[in-house]
């Protein structure tokens, strides 16, 4: 019967797609934040080990941002790794580092995306934060989708350092603290977040059923529409993320209020 029935999806859910495709209206997310939430979980649900699932996500990225470039996404911000994963058991974590930067390095050597780190790269093993640093060159010259690799990333940490950049690039002026306080504002700290530059995501999808951002892009998704897909990370498909645009389209923005 299991069998039947995924021959029976096997056929149904491209017809399906090619629907959904069709009815999208043209206000597509310029910005599209995605939690690849629930590795370990499959991982455990399938009776395999970690780094099984962390693997199984990983080659799930690839797909994930074709599907962006079908629909003419322009920024992709990916978190794969959070500054409370870098306290998980050593063996656990540099497993998914390994994952991570192999990652990381097939997507440079496609040249189709531009790579950006984002994160705070000096909490990472300097071999990692090294490979992170070089896709980002590899890339620098493609003309193609911005995609965000946020890696020992943490929404207070960032909101932390763009505030010390800021106190630093104004002590080198000579501004006074009370000079700062007079002028300092929400522009002036954006000016020094890791994502500096780009717009706000316009959609955060997480999946695995969590609903919460967990620190995720704290201060950029202030005005963000949230999709949470129930499905693991490693199960999230084309029609997932094809109903997570749909739904965004469909939504009346009211921009924070």
């Amino acid at each position: 019967m299991a069998d039947w029935k995924r021959g029976v999806r096997r056929v149904l859910y491209p017809v399906y797609e090619a629907r959904v495709v069709r009815r999208l209206p043209d206000n597509v997310p310029k910005h599209v934040g995605v939690m690849l939430d629930g590795n370990r979980r499959w991982a455990k649900a399938v009776g395999r080990d970690t780094a099984t699932g962390h693997r199984a996500g990983a080659a799930n990225i690839e797909p994930l941002l074709g599907w962006c470039d079908e629909v003419g996404i322009q920024v992709v911000t990916l978190w794969l790794l959070s500054t409370d994963n870098l306290n998980r058991p050593a063996d656990e974590l540099e497993a998914l580092l390994e994952i991570i930067e192999e990652a990381v390095d097939s997507l440079a050597d496609q040249r189709r995306w531009r790579l950006h780190p984002v994160g705070a790269l000096d909490l990472l093993p300097a071999s990692t934060a090294e490979r992170l640093k070089a896709a980002a060159e590899a890339t620098d010259d493609v003309d193609g989708m911005l995609v965000n690799i946020a890696v020992g990333y943490g929404g207070r940490r960032e909101i932390a350092d763009a505030v010390r950049s800021l106190l630093h690039e104004h002590a080198a002026r000579g501004t006074s603290l009370e000079e700062l306080a007079q002028v300092v504002d929400v522009e002036h700290i954006s000016e020094h977040l890791y994502t500096k530059g780009q717009p706000d995501p316009d959609l955060v999808i997480r999946t695995s059923g969590e609903q919460r951002l967990g620190g995720f892009l704290l201060w950029q998704s202030a005005r963000s529409e949230f999709y949470f897909c129930e499905a693991y990370w490693p199960d999230f498909r084309r029609v997932d993320f094809l109903r997570a645009i749909r739904a965004y389209a469909l939504r009346e923005r009211r921009h924070g209020s």
